[in-house]
């Protein structure tokens, strides 16, 4: 990868991304997460090179710059969470590309996209608690989080909310998932049997949902 146009695709062929220019300085191209706005790939022209600011883990920032010179502390940016990456034809495509997901992933990740992905885990025929799910997503204490999320689900046909009940087994309030009697109806769908609209946590729930959502989302 060596040119721009090269570099705004890949950025480009991410979820929810889009191209803007915001210094009314045609030099600076940047490539943002439509979720918050956040850029996670700056693109610019210094000393005859295409520049890539990216953003990096701490704890990795040094590791690529020690593995490619013309991988450098970022440009205008903090130094600790943004690298440089200098198109010169030295580093490998595969790991421009690598870092530049890396970027993304680090500018997309919030908590409802986390819960979104731990939920999309819960296999066919069980249930999670709010808790397990938040465990999941990285933080036990946010299971009220897990509710507001799951009732704003923006892709109920993949986002299987449905199958998230209380640490009683108790299911949503009539008005979730689309109207009364909805989150029940899917769950019987899958063979899971509910009675007085609770579920036999000791019967259907995953109870390796917690490490296994994990390891996934890792």
């Amino acid at each position: 990868m060596k040119t721009r146009k090269q570099a705004l695709a890949y950025g480009l062929s991410f979820p929810d991304t889009y191209q803007d220019a915001p210094f009314h300085d045609e030099n600076w191209q940047l490539i943002r997460y439509k979720g918050n706005k956040k850029a996670f790939l700056w693109t610019y022209e210094k000393d005859g090179y295409i520049n890539l600011n990216v953003k990096v883990d701490p704890e990795k920032a040094f590791f690529w710059r020690d593995i490619y010179p013309s991988v450098l502390p970022g440009y205008h940016q903090n130094k600790d969470h943004w690298n440089t990456i200098i198109l010169d034809g030295s580093i490998p495509d595969k790991d421009v590309k690598l870092m530049i997901a890396e970027s993304y992933d680090l500018i997309s990740d919030s908590p409802s996209k986390r819960i979104y992905e731990a939920v999309k885990k819960i296999p066919y025929g069980h249930v999670a608690t709010y808790a397990q799910v938040a465990e999941a997503a990285g933080d036990r204490k946010m299971a009220r989080a897990v509710g507001n999320a799951l009732h704003k689900n923006p892709d109920p046909e993949h986002i299987p909310c449905f199958r998230v009940v209380n640490a009683k087994g108790e299911l949503a309030g009539a008005f979730a998932f689309g109207g009364p009697g909805i989150q029940a109806e899917r769950l019987r769908v899958e063979g899971i049997e509910v009675v007085n609209d609770r579920v036999d946590l000791g019967k259907y729930q995953w109870q390796n949902a917690p490490q296994d959502l994990q390891k996934k989302h890792i």
